[in-house]
C-alpha cells in the first residue's frame, strides 16, 4: 500500500512532481507554459504602469494610509493589553467625582437619549459650541458618553 504522506511540488517552468519517501515521481503539466505566457503579459503590462510617476505616488499614499491604520489599531490594542495587565478597568459614572455641570450634563443626555454640541450650548448657556463641545468630548474620553458621527453631526449618548 502507498504512503499518503506524499507531497506536491511546482517547479518554476511549470512542471509538477510529487514525491514521497521512497521515489520521486516526474509528470509534466501541459497546461503550464500557457499558463506562464498569461502570467509574463500581465507583469509586462503593470511593469509599464509601474513606470509612472502618479501610480507610484498613489500606491505610496494607500501604502501610509494603511501603515497608519495599522499603527492606530496597534496603538488602542496596546491600551487595552496594558488595562488588562494593571487590572484597571473604566470608571463609572458612581467611581467617577463630577463637578456639578458635568452631573447636570449627564443627566439631560439620559433624559433626553442622544445631543449635539449645539443642544449642550443652548440648553446650559455656553456661548461658543466649542466649549460645550470640549465638555462632552471630555465625558466621553473618561468613558461616561459615547458619540455617533452622522453626516456633519456628532450625537454623544448616555
Amino acid at each position: 500500500m502507498r504512503d499518503l504522506s506524499a507531497t506536491i511540488h511546482n517547479s518554476y517552468d511549470g512542471d509538477v512532481y510529487m514525491t514521497d519517501n521512497k521515489e520521486k515521481i516526474y509528470k509534466s503539466n501541459a497546461g503550464g507554459s500557457a499558463f506562464k505566457n498569461e502570467i509574463k503579459s500581465d507583469l509586462e503590462e503593470n511593469v509599464d504602469k509601474f513606470r509612472d510617476p502618479i501610480v507610484l505616488g498613489e500606491l505610496v499614499y494607500k501604502l501610509l494610509e494603511e501603515r497608519e491604520n495599522t499603527n492606530r489599531i496597534l496603538k488602542n490594542i496596546l491600551a487595552k493589553l496594558e488595562a488588562m495587565e494593571t487590572g484597571k478597568t473604566p470608571k463609572t459614572e458612581e467611581e467617577t467625582i463630577l463637578p456639578e455641570i458635568d452631573s447636570e450634563i449627564l443627566s439631560f443626555i439620559s433624559e433626553k437619549g442622544k445631543v449635539t454640541a449645539e443642544d449642550i450650548r443652548k440648553k446650559f448657556s455656553y456661548k461658543g459650541k466649542n466649549a460645550a463641545s470640549a465638555r462632552l468630548n471630555r465625558l466621553c474620553g473618561m468613558g461616561l458618553l459615547k458619540k455617533k458621527q452622522a453626516g456633519k453631526k456628532v450625537y454623544f449618548f448616555p
